[in-house]
C-alpha cells in the first residue's frame, strides 16, 4: 500500500495528539511515511509536538515526524493538510462569549454574535492555509475541521474556488454515535443516515440500520424523553454539554418527523441559553481550566519522563472520521460521509449556491453529493436566514464593511435587533482590534 504525508495545521492544538494516536491505531487503513506538524505559534506547538514526538518514536518509529514554524517546511511534500486552527486561541473564545452575553444574546463559540466574531478572524487563517497548500503541494487535498465551519466554507467557495479543500464537521458524528447507544447498536457504521442542512444547523430525516430497519421510531421515542442522552451514559459528559444533548427534547419537538442537530438550541431557545448562562465563566473557561492544563501537563510530564506512560494522552475515536475522509480520497472507496459542499441542486429549492451539510459519496475527485429533494418550508426558512448570515460576514471580511457586518449580526437570529447588533459589533471591533481587517 501506498505511504502517504500529512501535515497538521493547527499543532499546537489540545486536540493534536488524540489525533496523532488516532492516526496510529489507523496504519491498517491510512499508512503513513510522514507526519508534520505546522503552527505559527512556535511555543505552544514544540511542547504538543515533543510530547508525539516520544508517542511516534514508541509506536512507529518508521514515521518520520517533524514540526516547523516555516510555511514551506511544513507544506512541501504533503498528501493532506489536516486542518484545525484557532486564530487568537481560547483567550479570544472567551471574548466570543462574553461580549454578547454583557448584552442579553446568546454568547456560543460558533453561534450568533460570537460565531461570526470567530469567522472573521479564521477566514483569513485558513486562506493562508490553503494558499500555502496549493503553492508548495499543489496535488495534496486540505482536510478542514476549522470553526466556524460554514463561514469558513463559504469563504473558501467563494475566494478559492479551485482550492482543493473538504469542510466537514464531527459534531454529526458525535450525535450519530448517542443514537447507536439509543437504538442498541454498537457504532454508528452500524447505521445508514440521510441528513440536510447547513453545518451546525441540520436535520435527520431518516436512520436505518444496514438490514434496512427503520431505527427513527425507537430514536424519536427516546429523544421526546431524554433528548440525546443515551439510556446508560457511561460517558463522562460535562454539564454544559450534557444540558445541549438534553434540550435536544425541546428542539425536537418543532418538528417530530425529523431529529435536530443540537446546535439549533441556540437559534431556537436562545432566551433558554441566555438564562442558564453565566456571563462570568463560559464554555471557553471551562476547556482553559480543564482540557488545556490536562493535555499540557500530560505533555509536559511525557516531555520530562521521556515515555507516554508518564502522561495520559487519549486516542480521539471520533476523529477517525478524519481517515474516513483521507482514505476515501486516496483509495477511491466510495465512502459515504457527510460534508459541507455547495448546494447545487441538491436541495431542489433551496440556494444553488449555498454551502449545505448533506452526504456525499467520497473518491479519489472528491465529494459527489447526494439529492436531497425539496425541504420543508420551515427548515427552508432557517436556513434561508442563517445563509444570508454567513455570505454577509463573508461580504464584510472582503469588502472590509462594517455595515455589512452590521447586517450579518442583525439578521442572526439569536439577536433581537439593529441597536443591540451594533453595540455588540462595536464591542467586537474592539476586542478583535489584532485580528479582524479595518472595517470602514
Amino acid at each position: 500500500m501506498k505511504k502517504f504525508s500529512i501535515v497538521v495545521a493547527g499543532g499546537g492544538s489540545t486536540f493534536t495528539p488524540g489525533i496523532v494516536l488516532m492516526l496510529l491505531a489507523n496504519q491498517h487503513r491510512l499508512p503513513l511515511r510522514a507526519i508534520k506538524f505546522y503552527d505559527n505559534d512556535g511555543a505552544r506547538q514544540e511542547t504538543i509536538a515533543e510530547a508525539c514526538k516520544i508517542l511516534l518514536q514508541e509506536q512507529a518509529p518508521e514515521i518520520e515526524f517533524s514540526y516547523t514554524t516555516q510555511p514551506q517546511v511544513a507544506f512541501s511534500d504533503v498528501d493532506f493538510v489536516m486542518a484545525h486552527i484557532r486564530v487568537g486561541k481560547y483567550p479570544m473564545r472567551e471574548q466570543d462569549e462574553k461580549i454578547p452575553l454583557r448584552h442579553g444574546v446568546v454568547g456560543q463559540e460558533t453561534c450568533g454574535p460570537g460565531g461570526i466574531a470567530y469567522g472573521m478572524r479564521s477566514i483569513g487563517g485558513v486562506l493562508e492555509l490553503v494558499d500555502y497548500m496549493t503553492k508548495y503541494s499543489p496535488n495534496a487535498w486540505m482536510l478542514n475541521y476549522s470553526n466556524p465551519a460554514a463561514i469558513v466554507a463559504e469563504a473558501t467557495r467563494r475566494l478559492r474556488p479551485q482550492a482543493k479543500i473538504l469542510n466537514i464537521c464531527d459534531m454529526p458524528i458525535g450525535i450519530e454515535g448517542r443514537m447507536a447507544q439509543i437504538a442498541g447498536l454498537k457504532d454508528r457504521k452500524e447505521m445508514r443516515t440521510r441528513y440536510y442542512g447547513l453545518n451546525h444547523f441540520g436535520w435527520w430525516t431518516a436512520i436505518e440500520d444496514l438490514a434496512g430497519n427503520d431505527l427513527m421510531p425507537k430514536i424519536r421515542e427516546h429523544v421526546a424523553k431524554f433528548g440525546y442522552v443515551p439510556p446508560s451514559d457511561k460517558q463522562a459528559t460535562e454539564a454544559s454539554w450534557n444540558d445541549t444533548f438534553a434540550k435536544a427534547k425541546d428542539v425536537w419537538a418543532l418538528d417530530p418527523d425529523t431529529l435536530p442537530n443540537t446546535y439549533l438550541k441556540y437559534y431556537l431557545f436562545p432566551d433558554y441559553v441566555v438564562q442558564h448562562a453565566n456571563p462570568q465563566h463560559t464554555r471557553a473557561n471551562e476547556v482553559m481550566e480543564h482540557r488545556e492544563k490536562h493535555v499540557f501537563g500530560s505533555c509536559n510530564a511525557i516531555i520530562q519522563a521521556g515515555k507516554s506512560s508518564a502522561g495520559e494522552l487519549e486516542i480521539d475515536e471520533h476523529a477517525s472520521y478524519i481517515v474516513d475522509l483521507a482514505a476515501a480520497i486516496a483509495f477511491n472507496t466510495q465512502e459515504r460521509m457527510l460534508l459541507i459542499v455547495q448546494n447545487n441542486g441538491a436541495i431542489h429549492n433551496f440556494d444553488p449556491e449555498a454551502m449545505v451539510e448533506i452526504p456525499c459519496l467520497v473518491g479519489k475527485s472528491g465529494p459527489e453529493p447526494l439529492v436531497v429533494g425539496n425541504i420543508p418550508q420551515f427548515q427552508k426558512g432557517l436556513m434561508s436566514q442563517q445563509v444570508a448570515v454567513e455570505k454577509l460576514v463573508v461580504d464584510a471580511w472582503e469588502q472590509r464593511s462594517y455595515q455589512k457586518l452590521w447586517q450579518a449580526i442583525t439578521l442572526s437570529k439569536t439577536v433581537p435587533s439593529a441597536s443591540v447588533a451594533k453595540a455588540i459589533l462595536d464591542d467586537l471591533i474592539v476586542a478583535n482590534k489584532d485580528y479582524w481587517p479595518e472595517l470602514r
